[in-house]
């Protein structure tokens, strides 16, 4: 997606030096902070890091563009996407970008195209590969990846059903046992002035965590009209964000983000129960698939404490991306307006900024050439999950609980993949008559 949310309120440490906090160790593993750092590192391996990009949407080109600012000595060698058209678009547009232009070696002979794409391209040589194709996919190609031997950048969110999310845990374990380095794009985890923020919370700023708000709220995004000469399968993959079996729907591909980042401060602990409401008021046209445009969970924790998550993607109406969170002893506001604590005295973050997106790339290469593996598998799989969990609520209007959604049996894969074959059908959920499965 081209909308992932900004960088907000981030610190760029020295330059040579790894993040010493327990956080830090927590979320990302051995990380290291620095450009100038990983520069070192790859000078002194003295080897040239083969890239694949799976997914050549403006999300997966924006991968590729910041993993090779990440590691000079990385190179882009393979494409895959499901259509030409897309995959010569991503490649001219990496071609301009005159900072890593040198590094992008893809011959027409490594562009591949169609559903097996992947497999052509992990099979093509390369050492890393980038998934950013849309979530259905991200459990089939990350166990393709996994089981071949590759590091895997995976974009957020990992899965769209349940039964995807088992996939992924698995596939991450295997990963473990390999000493594969997988990092996620929940790049929130990757900026210091969050990590800043989250650690203070950790350390008791707030006292006890009582209550959690997340709210997303922002305008629409882009319809592609349906052409006559498009099956339906094309129809849907080239419109794949607005139908639940590509997507999720926008509350798990979008709002993965502030779902991930309320996990995080709550030490990644996942609620027990999800009670939602949600539906179409604006966007109600054939040209919006199966999803909702608004969505509003409560989350219930074992603790007692509960998360209040909004989103909504209608014009006119204020934008909003941001987490509140309340304490026993004050509250903090993570947003896009800034980094703030109040408890007595208010504190703001005001250290140096970083791109995240650039650094979650530094330590996945870092990783890479230090041996040591990083691997976000657990946040990044349970915080798609519960974002499905919220989902399987607003579209059932049943409480739900984590074990249902885990174990789940929804699976909302397609029969076979192939551009004759019908999609899945998009009927639109209607709460109380939808039903948990």
């Amino acid at each position: 997606m081209n909308n992932k949310i900004d960088s907000m309120g981030l610190r760029e440490l020295s330059r040579r030096q790894f993040l010493k906090t327990s956080t830090v160790a927590a979320v990302a593993g051995p990380f290291v902070a620095g450009h100038a750092f990983a520069q070192d590192r790859a000078a002194a391996s003295g080897g040239t890091l083969r890239v694949g990009l799976i997914g050549c949407g403006g999300r997966g080109t924006g991968a590729a563009a910041q993993a090779l600012t990440a590691d000079p000595h990385a190179k882009l060698v393979a494409l895959g996407d499901a259509f030409q058209d897309r995959l010569q678009n991503s490649l001219e547009t990496l071609r301009k970008q005159k900072d890593i232009a040198d590094r992008i070696d893809v011959p027409a002979e490594r562009c591949f195209v169609g559903f097996d794409a992947y497999q052509q391209v992990i099979a093509s040589g390369v050492d890393v590969v980038l998934l950013a194709t849309p979530p259905h996919f991200r459990p089939i190609h990350l166990k393709a990846a996994i089981e071949a031997g590759k590091h895997v950048f995976a974009e957020k969110p990992v899965a769209v059903d349940g039964p995807g999310v088992r996939s992924v845990l698995a596939s991450c374990e295997e990963a473990r046992k390999r000493n594969l380095s997988i990092v996620s794009g929940l790049a929130l985890r990757y900026s210091f002035g969050h990590r800043e923020t989250v650690k203070r919370i950790h350390d008791g700023a707030l006292g006890e965590v009582r209550a959690l708000q997340a709210n997303d709220f922002r305008g629409p995004i882009w319809v592609k009209p349906r052409r006559l000469e498009w099956t339906d399968m094309e129809y849907h993959m080239r419109n794949w964000y607005y139908f639940t079996w590509l997507s999720g729907d926008f509350n798990v591909e979008q709002h993965v983000h502030m779902l991930d980042l309320c996990a995080w401060i709550m030490k990644d602990e996942y609620p027990v129960s999800a009670l939602g409401l949600g539906g179409r008021q604006v966007r109600t046209g054939p040209d919006f698939g199966n999803i909702y445009d608004h969505h509003a969970v409560i989350y219930e924790y074992a603790s007692g404490a509960k998360l209040h998550a909004y989103c909504r993607q209608q014009s006119g109406g204020v934008n909003d991306i941001s987490v509140e969170v309340t304490g026993a002893n004050g509250t903090a506001t993570v947003s896009q307006r800034g980094l703030f604590i109040t408890a007595g005295t208010k504190w703001s973050y005001g250290g140096e900024k970083n791109n995240n997106f650039v650094t979650e790339h530094e330590a996945l290469f870092t990783s890479i050439r230090s041996g040591k593996p990083i691997n976000n598998g657990d946040y990044m799989a349970k915080s798609t999950l519960m974002a499905v969990l919220g989902r399987m609520a607003t579209y059932t209007g049943q409480r739900v609980s984590w074990e249902q959604a885990m174990n789940s049996q929804e699976d909302l894969s397609p029969a076979r993949y192939a551009w004759d074959t019908a999609p899945p059908k998009s009927e639109i959920a209607v709460p109380g008559v939808t039903k948990v499965i």
